[in-house]
């Protein structure tokens, strides 16, 4: 985790300013920075076009001034809109540095939001959200600096209703969680930050780095590079699914575990069928991680053999029907790693099966993560990643074109294979997510799932 990376709650930003203000830094000198920062941005964006800038009366609307005022001083054509006075200290002094006349309406080019930024825990007013709402529409490209008005910065929570959305959001210091949560997050366009000074947290969660995977070395071979074994059940299409991303996550050898009453399964020469009693192919000693859960089914054959799997005590992925059926009862003693994979109904199965009700989704995933002594991946159009004892980290924002069926087996298949690798749980996590975020952009639009498992190599190619 860097500066560059890490996302700070409301409260941790404010600790964090006040550590710069400890060293010699003043609330005005962080203001000028930030909005320095923040008017090279608009000033590229804007090209020479009118700006409009709206200030808050707090010091999210002084960092507006400061726009207003590096603006103008480079031969930009800036109005200022300020529907209330300025309120704190450091406000007024960027107010009265700005020099110039507020006006009460406007129409241009680009808009500037800075009416409130973090911290805000309340909806708009009535009349502010109309003049919000009326700036934005007058003008045809849209900037929020630090946070859009009108949203949680902690929670990614829509205050209000029909908020504007923006084509650039300007993050002044560090990211808040608001940057990479729904629903906030697609009302934000382009994201960008802009650095005052703030110096890493040690407790902070983080955006997850692009990772840089290795080649097979000069003498691996098929055993060394790591055995998945993806247990198959009622409906093995998904499983063979998930095998096929497995073989393209890094792993050297992939089987699928089909009971002896399963039906035949047309698969590929290269991944191997093995019908049998999974008590006798789960004492396969070679094998490295298991898979269990897509197409495994809902019965109490699919509760006995997520059972056995789980006793095995050797690091597994949990998946899709494995989810539902987990319990607290079947990972006790467990010392090897577990990961598991829910969306957002599976996440609430989970919740109910470990008594971790009333929590937010942050909380969610980081208290089952340490119920499950393991990793937690809450996959979904801002997918999060909490381990035990480990700040969160959160995914950066994928192609929408993922949500089509078949896309959480390729998920799934994809971390099990980094695990066999003998990475971390949490490696094997991110590193999973972001072979499917890149397989999907270099599959383009409109994919099927079995189209995505063809993107992986290339996908593979571009992170090592």
């Amino acid at each position: 985790m860097t500066a560059s990376n890490q996302i700070l709650s409301a409260e941790q930003m404010h600790l964090a300013e006040e550590a710069l203000i400890a060293d010699g830094d003043t609330v005005q000198t962080l203001m000028d920075r930030a909005g320095k920062g923040a008017a090279d941005w608009i000033w590229r964006v804007s090209g020479g076009r009118s700006v409009t800038v709206l200030c808050g009366p707090g010091n999210n609307g002084g960092d507006g001034y400061v726009i207003a005022r590096e603006l103008q001083d480079r031969g930009a054509s800036v109005k200022v809109v300020a529907p209330l006075e300025p309120k704190t200290e450091a406000a007024r002094q960027a107010c009265e540095a700005w020099g110039d006349v507020p006006v009460v309406d406007a129409e241009g080019d680009v808009f500037v939001d800075c009416l409130f930024g973090t911290g805000l825990g309340r909806p708009l007013s009535d009349d502010l959200k109309v003049l919000l709402n009326q700036l934005a529409s007058a003008h045809s490209y849209r900037v929020a600096v630090d946070l859009p008005s009108g949203i949680d910065s902690d929670s990614g929570e829509l205050l209000n209703d029909s908020l504007p959305a923006y084509n650039l959001t300007l993050s002044l210091g560090a990211w808040k969680f608001a940057h990479w949560l729904m629903p906030a997050m697609e009302r934000m366009g382009e994201r960008r930050l802009v650095d005052i000074g703030i110096e890493p947290m040690r407790s902070a969660a983080y955006v997850a780095p692009r990772p840089r995977l290795a080649a097979p070395t000069n003498n691996a071979h098929k055993y060394s590079r790591g055995l998945v074994a993806v247990v198959a059940g009622e409906m093995p299409g998904a499983a063979m699914l998930a095998a096929g991303a497995a073989q393209h996550g890094g792993a050297g050898y992939v089987k699928v575990f089909v009971p002896d009453d399963g039906p035949d399964i047309a698969a590929p020469p290269d991944i191997v069928v093995e019908y049998g009693s999974l008590f006798e192919q789960i004492r396969d000693g070679r094998i490295d991680a298991f898979l269990i859960g897509p197409g495994l089914g809902e019965g109490d054959d699919a509760r006995t053999r997520l059972d056995w799997v789980l006793a095995c005590d050797l690091p597994t992925v949990c998946d899709a029907s494995a989810l539902g059926l987990l319990a607290p009862s079947m990972i006790e003693g467990r010392e090897s790693p577990l990961i598991a994979t829910p969306h957002a109904g599976e996440l609430d199965s989970l919740a109910n099966a470990f008594e971790a009700t009333g929590l937010d989704r942050i909380e969610l995933a980081t208290e089952l993560a340490e119920d499950i002594e393991g990793v937690l991946v809450a996959k979904g159009p801002d997918t999060l990643i909490a381990s035990q004892g480990d700040p969160l980290s959160v995914m950066p924002s994928a192609t929408s074109w993922l949500s089509v069926a078949g896309s959480g087996d390729v998920l799934a298949g994809l971390i099990a294979s980094r695990l066999a690798t003998g990475v971390s749980a949490r490696k094997a996590a991110e590193q999973g997510c972001w072979l499917h975020k890149e397989a999907a952009r270099r599959a383009g639009p409109v994919f099927s799932a079995s189209q995505l498992v063809d993107s992986i190599p290339g996908a593979y190619g571009a992170l090592l």
